[in-house]
């Protein structure tokens, strides 16, 4: 195996990378307990495409020669947006109220399965928060014991659970978790 190596791509020309990425999404997102088919693959395709279109939008790939073996992208919380009006316990204004600034939403981290636990994930992370100069990051992910791996990784790096959300009517419930940067 090659040695792993990163790529980051800030704002909409990161949508030009998504053909590179999309078989290793494909790969991870097959398995249990997300069992996404063609249908729900198209979905992120067009959701990606105007994800990528957000301000402070960034993508990290890994990379072992040519081939894509992790993924990372996020973007800047807007002033007006809906992060968390789906939290089963609501929480207090001064916490949810965004600025375009003040968070970073991580939408997506994955690794392809035999390449896990090699610090691919942890390293795609670091690059992902580096220098972006908000005052935290947030992300949601399935409970345990569901992603117990990650969720044991989040909590290593620094994240802290917030509460439960439900972020659209058939979605599945997710930890709404923070990361303090400041």
């Amino acid at each position: 195996m090659a040695e792993t190596t990163y790529q980051r791509s800030d704002g909409p020309e990161a949508a030009a990378l998504l053909d590179g990425f999309l078989p290793a999404y494909e790969e991870v997102y097959v398995e249990a307990p997300y069992n996404e088919g063609p249908r729900e693959v198209a979905e992120f395709i067009e959701r990606f495409q105007r994800q990528a279109l957000r301000p402070g939008f960034r993508l990290l790939l890994a990379r072992d020669d040519d081939e894509v073996v992790g993924f990372a992208f996020g973007y800047r919380l807007p002033a007006d947006t809906s992060w968390w009006n789906g939290m089963f316990t609501p929480l207090p204004e001064e916490f949810t109220r965004e600025t375009g600034e003040r968070t970073f939403a991580i939408i997506e981290l994955a690794v392809r399965k035999p390449r896990r636990r090699r610090g691919i994930a942890r390293a795609l992370h670091a690059r992902l928060v580096d220098g972006l100069g908000v005052e935290r990051v947030a992300l949601t992910m399935r409970p345990e014991p569901e992603a117990a791996p990650a969720q044991r990784a989040y909590e290593a790096w620094g994240y802290v659970k917030v509460g439960r959300t439900q972020p659209w009517d058939e979605a599945p419930v997710y930890d709404a978790m923070v990361l303090g940067l400041r």
